[in-house]
């Protein structure tokens, strides 16, 4: 009986690396994995959905579930996921010196809607009342002019897109911005680091601070599959989710060898023992109740920082076959 041939674009990481090179296979499925960059995969999905299954931010993820078309469904898979005090970046020549400072000054971020900055200012109203409606926001082009939102928005508040040679990069060295949320470091902190600085320069501490308070390891992206796609062949959702899961296992093991490091990290076996004892075996859980609280967290912002018009439910993300997944 011949396979359903299906096209995934995602990018390389440990985690998906044994689908990658066909170690795993999903049951009844042909996959054709796709290696890009993420924000190639993320571009070409949103506005062609160009790949059968792919790697998605999920603040836009969220965005299209409030689309008339609704194109996608997802499964509670996370290729992506990071603690994110440490990509708020500040302007020395701002007054900022502790995360309360930010209130009243020009934020930033390359697109609005990206994932990465929805968790940091959320997490700066959370921890430090660092209310979303208590600073004036602007978008562009980190480090080349002329970036624009992936998706339509509607928001309550008015954004300002920076000039068409500008970069924010720039533009906070100078002392333009005062503040940038982005998943990427500006070139300017290292290029010019008397002028740009980290918000938390101890963010390391601070994340795993914030980790012990909350439980909240946040999440990036998930895994949307076109809903064309998904409707046709229903049995996909759940052979898709077990082939991630079998993938990461493999992943798991692989770390952990001794005998000789896979990876150019020399104290990696000691941040695996370290993650064990404080977040458990299972540190980067898929499926969706043991992540239900992440992901509510996620939603509240979304909604507060007006990306979503009403606040969206988390059983609302994945289609309902993996709600109760579990890991095989």
């Amino acid at each position: 009986m011949s396979k359903l041939r299906l096209t995934l674009s995602c990018w390389n990481y440990d985690r998906v690396r044994a689908l990658a090179d066909g170690r795993v296979r999903p049951e009844g499925i042909d996959l054709n994995f796709l290696d890009l960059p993420v924000e190639e995969t993320f571009f070409r999905m949103l506005r062609n959905q160009e790949f059968d299954v792919a790697e998605l931010s999920l603040s836009s993820y969220t965005v299209s579930l409030l689309r008339e078309s609704k194109p996608f469904v997802a499964i509670p898979v996370f290729p992506s996921r990071s603690f994110r005090h440490s990509c708020i970046f500040i302007s020395a020549k701002s007054s900022i010196r502790k995360p309360e400072d930010v209130i009243g000054k020009r934020s930033a971020s390359p697109e609005f809607q990206l994932t990465a900055p929805v968790w940091s200012r959320g997490i700066l109203q959370d921890e430090y009342g660092v209310g979303i409606d208590s600073c004036e926001y602007w978008t562009g082009g980190q480090e080349q002019p002329g970036r624009e939102e992936k998706q339509k928005l509607e928001l309550p508040f008015k954004l300002h897109p920076i000039g068409p040679d500008q970069t924010l990069s720039q533009m906070i060295a100078a002392g333009d911005i005062d503040v940038i949320h982005s998943p990427r470091m500006p070139s300017t902190l290292h290029t010019q680091p008397d002028k740009v600085k980290r918000l938390f320069e101890n963010y390391v501490e601070v994340e795993r601070e914030y980790y012990r308070k909350t439980k909240i390891f946040p999440i990036m992206h998930i895994i949307a599959i076109r809903r064309e796609v998904y409707e046709a062949n229903r049995w996909i959702a759940m052979s898709l989710y077990k082939a991630f899961v079998e993938a990461q296992r493999i992943c798991y093991v692989e770390l952990y060898e001794t005998a000789a490091l896979r990876n150019m990290l020399p104290w990696m076996i000691a941040e695996i023992e370290w993650l064990k004892r404080e977040m458990g075996d299972d540190w980067w859980p898929y499926g969706f109740a043991r992540n239900r609280h992440v992901l509510d967290t996620f939603l509240r912002y979304h909604h507060e920082q007006g990306l979503s018009r009403r606040r969206v439910q988390p059983e609302e993300l994945f289609v309902a076959e993996t709600l109760e997944a579990f890991k095989i």
